[in-house]
């Protein structure tokens, strides 16, 4: 990762390789996957909602933003027509998206993630501590104690705003909910007790449940609690379930309660990027793949795409954008 969030206590794990030197070779592939497009600049940084540019701009969803990160910021996000950016020193500047204006809070400590709601901003620090602030005075407005990570994965989770409600979720394998009005934890959901790499990788709501997951497992809240011991590479999700790839090669289909549907098993595959686009299932894999599945994942067919499997990968609305190239998943000449 180009930038370090602390060289004390942060590593950014990029998912650069496995311990065996195999790869994925499948044994038929239907040809080549040409609906490619060329970006103007490189990506070089990257959250789960936005891209930074190597000419300082950012994408989020397709597009390239009227926005531009400072030299030694790095992008943290998008939240509520803002894109926030963040340096070492913990100087936080949130981009207005529309008249490109920028609010800035000297916070003084490394900020690992961080998003905005209205006058209210959620800050979670490199050191595990959490806050609320008020951006227009700029006030503290609640502090929460948190514990440090000696090593962490680089999908940094931002806390996500609900209503009155605040998730924070944490460098440490939890959800921290806060009533932002009450400016009170309300409660604290374990979902892993790893030592290292336990942070939140992953957040969003399908069918009412809220699913949470770090490095190794998967947890379904909603009226009643449920985990799956899964190593997610990638995850996706339809209105229905939820697609993951794991670092074993799998690509698991299960139900919003964590049960399992269905199954595809590519031996030594190490997917870079998932996607649930119309009516397939995509997967990017390193070595040059893209496996396009059918939702029940019974039928597949692999074609070869030209990408650096060492690039940033970032997955927009109806593609992946690779280094500088953007992979359509539609259209494709030789593909149909």
């Amino acid at each position: 990762m180009r930038y370090l969030l602390s060289s004390l206590f942060l590593f950014a794990l990029f998912f650069a390789g496995c311990s065996t030197k195999e790869v994925f070779e499948p044994k038929q592939i239907t040809g080549e996957w040409d609906a490619l497009k060329s970006i103007d600049a490189e990506i070089v940084d990257k959250t789960s909602d936005a891209a930074q540019l190597d000419n300082a701009k950012v994408l989020a969803g397709n597009d390239e933003l009227n926005v531009t990160i400072a030299p030694e910021f790095r992008v943290v996000g998008k939240s509520a027509g803002y894109i926030l950016s963040t340096d070492i020193d913990g100087h936080l500047r949130l981009h207005d998206i529309k008249t490109a204006q920028t609010v800035e809070l000297d916070l003084k400590k490394t900020i690992a993630a961080a998003s905005t709601d209205g006058d209210v901003v959620a800050v979670v620090f490199a050191n595990g501590k959490m806050a609320l602030y008020k951006l227009s005075t700029k006030e503290l407005l609640l502090k929460l104690e948190g514990a440090a990570s000696i090593a962490l994965d680089a999908r940094i989770v931002n806390p996500y705003f609900m209503n009155d409600l605040v998730l924070f979720l944490t460098l440490d394998g939890k959800i921290v909910i806060v009533n932002k009005n009450l400016k009170k934890r309300l409660r604290t959901i374990i979902v892993s007790a790893a030592e290292y790499f336990n942070n939140v990788i992953y957040f969003d709501i399908v069918q009412n449940r809220l699913i949470v997951a770090t490095g190794t497992k998967i947890l379904s809240f909603g009226t009643s609690q449920k985990r799956a011991e899964l190593e997610a590479r990638s995850i996706a999700h339809d209105e229905e379930n939820l697609y993951i790839a794991t670092k074993q090669g799998d690509i698991v289909e299960v139900s919003p309660d964590l049960d399992t549907k269905s199954k595809a098993h590519f031996p030594f595959a190490h997917f870079l990027a998932l996607k649930v686009y119309d009516k397939n299932v995509y997967a990017l894999e390193k070595e040059g793949y893209l496996i396009k599945l059918s939702k029940d994942l019974l039928t597949y067919t692999i074609y070869d795409v030209d990408i650096s499997g060492d690039s940033y990968v970032y997955t927009g609305k109806d593609r992946f954008f690779v280094g500088d190239e953007a992979v359509l998943l539609r259209n494709n000449a030789n593909c149909k």
